[in-house]
């Protein structure tokens, strides 16, 4: 029977709270929010509050889409009981509030995820004793009867609760160890195989260039790709965003030819990239930005690694980062990356003009690049998180491609967005959590940008959290200077000629 959506009558100011919250994940999980919406029916006597982010809103519980994490983290210490979904991010908050949170995991296979991965993550937990896992709504109603009636038993360190007693620091270092269940596992990094001969038919490429008032740097972008090695097609996509396409930059050289497109999706980068995406032709797919540079060798030692090993769906390669008359290597000494990798590390050796992707990946996998990140800030990063839960990124250590960081980089000064985007990120990945050095890595991130933005008030809040979560973050003193009055930019400038960035 459906029910319309209406505002339930809180119940008396005694009324044992259960909160419940789904997450944030763009997949809807309507079946935890119905589970919550028959105990609210059930047991007038409680008070249900459902965090159901974007799912539909319960129709007998009382409903929130989003909780700012301040308010979230008051409502689990005075919450009797809280279920969580499969998430390590609600799960581990649920631990640190004192409670034995009850997990429900999302299903691939009714639609309320990509994969499998919290499925597996809850099960662990759950032998693991750091969850009660209920996966049917009688499970989760007789267990939340329990829970109200014996708070006790669901309470961190608490008598028959089941912990060890260690305390919720510890249960949270338990459960960041067992991040990796959120990707298959690392394969073992040994040297990349090669080819044992070359194929008779290279595969297409498609090169994505997305462009925007830059046409010296570009018209050299695109030298550099056609001049590569390769022996098999190489398409290029030149995407212009918000700016009339140069269509004399088309070319119809059957090995090398050149597409010009206007961005028809959401304007910036990220939609620029869909575009190039959604009309490339090809097996796979690289991005190359309109101010870098392409060695002649380097899509065809990333190709050879996906014709090896047709498991991968990434590979990256290093970079040769150019500021002023300064010049920089930057490589990792790894060939493959995971998702706990990326949580504890940007990687900024993964730069975005090194990506070869499948196309197929893109389009019937993990989705194209997020239109959702605000400015399309880090728009690389989220996107390297989602191939790395799905599969270990491949890397090449050594470099292929030469960075241009300049002052004319599209981001210079744009705090604002930075910040925001940052802060996206934060809530979209609550994996962060569990990683306390990744966490401080964005939040001092954050922090700086505050500053320079003259956000004064903001930056030191962010300098606090960044604090906390590790003492001795770098980025911690950086944002304190700039709040205090150093410029921002001579910062950048002096990290940058030391090829390095914030």
């Amino acid at each position: 029977m459906n029910h319309a959506p209406r505002t339930p009558a809180p119940g008396p100011a005694d009324s044992p709270l259960v909160l419940v919250t789904a997450g944030t994940d763009h997949h809807p999980f309507g079946r935890l929010v119905e589970w919550a919406d028959a105990y609210a029916r059930e047991r007038p006597e409680v008070r249900v509050l459902v965090q159901h982010g974007r799912s539909p809103a319960p129709a007998d519980a009382e409903g929130e889409p989003f909780l700012p994490p301040d308010r979230l983290e008051e409502l689990m210490r005075s919450a009797a009981a809280v279920v969580t979904h499969g998430g390590p991010g609600s799960i581990t908050a649920a631990r640190r509030a004192g409670h034995l949170p009850l997990a429900a995991a999302r299903d691939p296979e009714l639609g309320e995820h990509v994969d499998d991965h919290q499925l597996r993550f809850v099960a662990r937990l759950d032998a693991s004793g750091l969850v009660r896992a209920c996966a049917t709504a009688q499970q989760l109603s007789a267990a939340l009867d329990k829970a109200v009636a014996h708070p006790g038993e669901f309470r961190i360190g608490a008598p028959g609760s089941g912990d060890d007693g260690d305390g919720a620091e510890a249960a949270a270092r338990r459960a960041g160890e067992l991040i990796d269940l959120l990707a298959p596992p690392p394969r073992p990094d040994h040297p990349l195989p090669a080819l044992e001969k070359a194929p008779s038919t290279w595969p297409t490429v498609c090169a994505v260039v997305p462009t925007r008032d830059r046409p010296d740097l570009l018209r050299r972008t695109l030298r550099s790709i056609a001049e590569q090695d390769y022996p098999g097609v190489l398409r290029t996509v030149v995407v212009f965003d918000n700016d009339d396409p140069d269509t004399s930059l088309a070319s119809d050289d059957p090995r090398r030819p050149v597409e010009v497109v206007p961005n028809d999706h959401s304007p910036g980068l990220a939609g620029a990239r869909n575009t190039g995406i959604m009309a490339a032709r090809g097996e796979y797919v690289a991005f190359c930005d309109d101010d870098d540079t392409w060695f002649p060798g380097k899509l065809r030692s990333q190709v050879e690694v996906l014709l090896t090993d047709p498991g991968t769906e990434m590979v990256c390669c290093g970079i040769r980062v150019v500021y002023d008359r300064t010049e920089a290597e930057r490589m990792l000494d790894r060939t493959a990356v995971t998702f706990s990798d990326l949580l504890g590390s940007r990687l900024t050796e993964l730069h975005p003009s090194t990506f070869l992707i499948r196309r197929e990946a893109l389009l019937e996998g993990e989705g194209p690049v997020s239109e959702e990140l605000p400015g399309s800030y880090a728009e690389d990063y989220e996107l390297l998180l989602r191939m790395a839960r799905r599969a270990p990124i491949r890397n090449i250590p050594a470099p292929g491609v030469r960075v241009l960081w300049h002052r004319r980089s599209h981001f210079a000064g744009r705090w604002q967005t930075i910040a925001t985007a940052l802060r996206w990120l934060l809530d979209r990945y609550p994996e962060f959590r569990l990683v306390p050095g990744g966490y401080a890595r964005v939040a001092g991130q954050i922090a700086f940008a505050e500053a320079a933005a003259g956000r004064r008030r903001a930056a030191l809040r962010w300098v606090g959290r960044t604090f906390r979560a590790r003492p001795l973050e770098p980025r911690t003193p950086l944002a304190l200077a700039v709040a205090c009055g150093l410029p921002a930019p001579w910062v950048l400038r002096t990290l940058h000629r030391h090829g390095k960035g914030l």
